[in-house]
């Protein structure tokens, strides 16, 4: 019992370290934050199919990330909540179909980072504009290159993610 507890809590803090260690690499490309991100990282969101430690990882990693590249308080607390609805609702269904472990993050992060560019950053454009180009990102690096690691991982997942 004790070392399924910290076998867990391992687990999610190489998942937020990996999650703040890719997000830098896309902010040193310039693409971790504005109007148009493809966060590498992002593709970790696949993770809570696989595992629960992922949930409180992804978010951790997220807030950790946020703190590091600089963004504004509001983006810290509501961008790393969008992450952690798209976590908890991943877990939730993965039961139902591999093909939706990345969706849930996708809608969370089109939904909610559009209002955090327009109200927290000021940026001008119409929330459908925003709405699409989040969308565009969190398509490239959770959906595409989540489901590649997804892949990848599910060969594996009996070794890597031991009950």
């Amino acid at each position: 019992m004790h070392s399924k507890k910290i076998r867990s809590l391992t687990t999610g803090a190489m998942i937020a370290a990996l999650y703040v260690v890719l997000t830098y690499v896309s902010h040193m490309f310039g693409l971790a934050s504005g109007a148009i991100q493809v966060r590498l990282s992002e593709a970790l969101t696949v993770l809570p199919y696989f595992t629960p430690a992922a949930i409180p990882g992804l978010f951790v990693g997220c807030i950790l990330s946020n703190l590091l590249t600089g963004c504004a308080v509001w983006d810290i607390v509501f961008g790393s909540v969008a992450t952690l609805i798209g976590a908890i609702a991943a877990s939730i269904l993965k039961n139902r179909s591999k093909w939706l472990a990345p969706i849930p993050n996708i809608i969370s992060n089109s939904v909610i980072i559009p209002f955090i560019l327009i109200y927290v950053y000021g940026l001008k454009e119409a929330y459908y504009i925003h709405l699409i180009s989040v969308f565009l990102g969190e398509t490239v690096s959770g959906g595409i290159l989540g489901m590649i690691l997804f892949f990848v991982l599910e060969k594996h997942k009996n070794y890597i993610f031991k009950k």
